[in-house]
């Protein structure tokens, strides 16, 4: 009788007789379909996938009749670790430097055992673990129908679980938060509080051919088999996004933001700090809260900008970490003046030109690249990611508005594998062509034609960049209560634009204590100038922002203990 195998390794059959013990089907599994890659303990042989199976190792002297197993059955191979990892593993971009997963996305894509271990070691962001202790059910009244008491309960007021269709079609929610996607796809993959074996749920895309393929031919590009090829990638506007709403904490942040425009008329770009808290506008939602823009060093012009190196990238995350905050974006303008002396823009982006152009889709990609949102609930560790890119421009009445968006997780791997380019055309993405360093996989999107009916189309040589996109939404609190007490720019700029002397003196002048109570130093960018001059210790650093921000007694006690603060007083001081 035939008997078919499947594991993550692929598949493969093998005759056997029905008086066969499991010890001999045991021994084929271990030597002939996983080659001795793995120790009796770490396989289990599994009825169908949702089953844990019966390790190897305690496997019995049954024979195949008697265990039940007959002809053209399919058993489903369960593995561990193996017994070797390789000593190093490349990474994929992106994941540098990222100490808390402890396997690269390679391992995890050729050991599913492996990606829980990773996942057991991935330290996530604060808001996610928050979110996933609430119950996120949507809750609902009494209704007409409803034939039971107070305390009663039926099908037709019962509360809906976050990722109900109905609800979010009613609703108008064009994404699901992050967490409600992963309470459904949790739903298919693991039972609610199971005692057994947790599996991550997600998996990012990736479209590289596989390293070090099973089936023992030659690395792409002499050699390459549909056991390490990319599948074919399908585009669809992604159902869920990382973040839902970016919140500026303060009308301020963005004025000041654009004060640099409205002098100069070029082009300006900054990254966003803030730290991210729940959205109650939508089940289990998540926002980032905008606190303060940093403009890195950049070439400013009225068509564009260019940013130039940042040697100071490191402090400047440093300092904004003392301060209690993160970079959770980037932001840029493309204003032009309409010319009628009103204050009103043109128009550039609306749905008959583009949202983000290709150029900007492409950016996009490598900023959430470089910023991974870490999840235990990955096979990798990291799922998405939370940077978003907000953009000031032009709405269709003239006025000036910011529109936040970030790219699809497909989006990301695509720019991860080097398969996209931008075009000349904003709304076109370009599709690579294939080369010895890069194999290009069958890349299709559906669209609705003319006829309402859903078809698939070839992306290459380019394809719409608003396949790529996930929406956002955007705005300002009912009630505003910024960390920073000022945004303007105009003060450190001049600060910093002054001699050695000058700075120390307009910097001493801050430290006045009426002006500190009237927030002279709750300032992101005055912070960072007194960071820049190296007296203060890191230690001291979170003290000093926090006495900053809140110059309260306690707070201004605290901080005149420090030895590096009273150094840097007596510094600014001497200048006077």
């Amino acid at each position: 009788m035939i008997i078919r195998f499947r594991s993550r390794m692929g598949m493969s059959r093998a005759e056997f007789q029905p008086t066969d013990t499991l010890q001999m089907l045991k021994d084929y599994v271990l030597f002939n379909v996983l080659k001795n890659q793995y120790t009796p303990e770490n396989v289990s042989l599994c009825k169908d996938e949702s089953d844990m199976g019966t390790p190897c190792s305690q496997v019995d002297e049954k024979t195949l009749q008697a265990a039940g197993v007959t002809h053209g059955n399919m058993i489903f191979l369960r593995l561990g670790s193996p017994r070797e990892l390789p000593a190093s593993t490349p990474v994929p971009p992106g994941k540098e430097g990222v100490a808390e997963v402890e396997i690269s996305k390679d391992n995890a894509l050729s050991a599913t055992n492996s990606s829980n271990v990773a996942s057991a070691h991935v330290a996530q962001d604060n808001i996610d673990d928050a979110l996933e202790l609430q119950d996120g059910l949507i809750p609902r009244s009494a209704t007409p129908f409803c034939r039971h008491g107070p305390k009663g309960m039926c099908d037709y007021c019962s509360p809906l679980e976050p990722y109900d269709e109905n609800y979010q079609r009613e609703n108008k929610i064009k994404h699901m938060s992050f967490h409600s996607y992963l309470r459904k796809v949790n739903s298919n993959v693991n039972k609610y509080a199971s005692t057994q074996s947790f599996i991550p749920p997600l998996e990012e895309p990736y479209f590289k051919v596989k390293e070090k393929c099973p089936s023992g031919h030659p690395p792409w590009p002499l050699g390459i088999c549909s056991k390490c090829q990319p599948s074919t990638i399908m585009m669809n506007l992604q159902p869920f996004r990382i973040i839902d709403h970016v919140e500026f904490a303060s009308p301020s942040i963005v004025d000041s933001f654009l004060n640099a425009w409205r002098r100069t008329g070029f082009q300006r770009i900054g990254y966003t700090y803030g730290h991210y808290e729940p959205y109650t506008a939508v089940p289990l939602g998540t926002k980032a809260v905008v606190e303060a823009i940093y403009e890195p060093p950049q070439v400013s012009e009225a068509d564009g900008v260019t940013l130039e190196e940042w040697p100071e990238e490191a402090l400047v995350d440093r300092v904004a970490a003392a301060c209690g905050l993160r970079r959770v974006g980037i932001i840029y303008t493309d204003l032009t003046d309409d010319g009628s002396a009103t204050g009103k823009v043109l128009c550039k982006r609306h749905a008959d030109s583009y949202f983000l152009s290709s150029l900007e889709v492409y950016n996009s990609a490598h900023f959430q690249s470089k910023f991974p949102n870490p999840s235990k609930w990955s096979q990798s560790g990291f799922f998405g990611s939370k940077f978003v890119t907000s953009v000031i421009s032009g709405n269709p009445n003239g006025e000036i508005e910011v529109t936040s968006y970030q790219v699809s997780n497909v989006a990301t791997s695509l720019f991860k594998a080097d398969l996209i380019q931008p075009s000349i055309d904003p709304d076109r993405m370009l599709v690579k062509r294939e080369d010895k360093s890069r194999y290009v996989p069958d890349v299709l999107y559906r669209y609705i034609d003319e006829y309402k009916k859903q078809v698939s189309k070839n992306a290459k040589p380019a394809f719409p960049v608003s396949f790529l996109l996930v929406t956002l939404t955007d705005g300002f609190p009912e009630e505003s209560k910024p960390m920073f007490a000022k945004h303007d720019t105009s003060l450190p700029i001049t600060i910093e634009t002054a001699d050695e002397t000058g700075r120390l003196r307009q910097l001493a002048k801050l430290f006045d204590h009426d002006a500190v109570k009237n927030g002279s130093l709750s300032n992101f960018p005055i912070i960072l100038l007194l960071a820049q001059l190296s007296i203060l210790k890191e230690d001291d650093m979170e003290v000093f922002a926090k006495y900053a921000m809140s110059p309260t007694e306690e707070n201004e006690k605290n901080l005149n203990t420090r030895e590096s603060y009273q150094t840097l007083l007596a510094v600014l001081y001497s200048s006077l």
